[in-house]
């Protein structure tokens, strides 16, 4: 595998280790729905939360949540709408996006909640 899979799939595999730290509960990691993807699918406190997972080794473009683009979050809100159907999910659900920056020096990890809200156009 390329050098940017392995650091994505370390990157998730410290997110989710953060998350559940944090109390959350894992119920699907890479859920996939045609061409969309979800990196983790989670609950906490009875929300379904949707997050995306951005991995860099460096801060040189900015920060690694910023690349969370409309359209990757359209792809996101498609895939979410495919799990809640799947699942029979009724309740809340919040999109989040954990940013993993690993280096030389260590790892950072930032978490955003509620990073993204899907519009109206979004859901249909």
């Amino acid at each position: 595998m390329s050098r940017s899979y392995d650091l994505g799939k370390k990157g998730e595999a410290l997110a989710a280790e953060f998350l559940l730290a944090k109390g959350m509960k894992i119920l699907a990691r890479n859920f996939r729905a045609g061409k969309a993807e979800i990196d983790i699918v989670a609950t906490e406190k009875g929300v379904l939360v949707i997050v995306e997972v951005k991995t860099r080794n460096t801060r040189y473009f900015g920060e690694p949540s910023k690349w969370v683009t409309p359209a990757k979050q359209k792809l996101l809100i498609r895939a979410a709408n495919a799990f809640v159907k799947f699942r029979r999910f009724q309740g809340e659900v919040r999109f989040d996006v954990v940013s993993v920056i690993a280096d030389d020096k260590g790892t950072e990890i930032s978490h955003i909640p509620d990073a993204f809200y899907p519009t109206l156009s979004d859901i249909g």
